[in-house]
């Protein structure tokens, strides 16, 4: 069994971003709004601030209490649509319940949509052009891969999960690179057995749901699900002790996906449109 070494890898996509942004004419600026006071969302901002200093890359966070109006909001979007200075753009979620996600995230430029969630971006992957930005958790899912050579190209891919951040963007990313893809949800039958025939298994579920004997021998277990188990202790969708010993490739919770989705974030906010 090899470890995919997410922290490792994702130090040497960070190094790639830096060198490339140490050659633009134009430092890319950043630009992350954060909407109350959610613990764990500033903890991502602040991870994100830290790896766009890392690899230079000028970062902004725009902190707003909860009780802002969905109007102020949008405003606040448009003039950083309109801004020059400014390449990207990221809300970070959940907001408060009296916005509309998903008119907040309309209402971003596709060119500075770093986190890929805009209907353009979105359908340009759907209908298989290139979208200005690819979602950053599959995106640094593929990179992960790539890393470890692991064939994407003719593999039998199962995607566990529907979400729009990670389950939907992750299929289409694998047929675009050839795969074979089957994804399942809370309706699927047979999970199990699905499960069995995956070269390529990525788990995004958000409870553990991948057991000993449910995987193929020697496949690649990608576990994307993070979450604190009864005891506090930080866990992912996959039962890490009993099913490595059966998997070829497998990642770790954590330091498996989180920080390559911080990488490839990095890397979307290296591109200046």
């Amino acid at each position: 069994m090899i470890l995919l070494d997410g922290k490792a890898v994702s130090q040497k996509i960070l190094e790639r971003v830096k060198a490339k942004v140490s050659t633009l004419a134009k430092v890319p600026h950043l630009v992350v709004i954060l909407v109350g006071d959610d613990a764990a969302s500033r903890v991502y901002v602040n991870n994100k601030k830290k790896a766009a200093e890392k690899v230079g890359i000028k970062s902004t966070v725009i902190e707003k209490n909860a009780g802002i109006s969905e109007e102020d909001l949008l405003t606040i979007i448009k003039d950083l649509n309109n801004d020059e200075d400014v390449t990207g753009i990221l809300v970070q979620l959940p907001l408060p319940e009296h916005i509309d996600k998903n008119k907040i995230v309309e209402s971003i430029s596709p060119k500075k949509d770093v986190d890929g969630f805009t209907p353009e971006n979105v359908g340009k992957l759907a209908i298989g052009l290139e979208p200005y930005f690819y979602p950053a958790t599959p995106q640094g899912i593929l990179m992960l891969l790539d890393e470890y050579k692991i064939p994407i190209e003719g593999a039998d891919a199962v995607v566990l999960g529907r979400s729009n951040i990670v389950g939907k963007p992750m299929a289409q990313m694998l047929l675009r690179r050839n795969a074979t893809v089957t994804i399942c949800h809370s309706y699927t039958k047979g999970v199990e057995d699905k499960i069995k025939t995956a070269d390529i298994l990525i788990s995004a579920v958000g409870k553990k749901i991948v057991r000993c004997k449910m995987v193929r021998n020697n496949s690649c277990v990608v576990d994307v699900g993070i979450f604190r188990d009864a005891n506090g202790k930080l866990t992912g969708d996959v039962d890490f002790d009993f099913v490595s010993p059966s998997c070829g490739y497998i990642s770790p919770v954590p330091g498996g996906v989180g920080p390559m989705t911080i990488a490839s974030l990095m890397y979307n906010a290296s591109k200046v449109y």
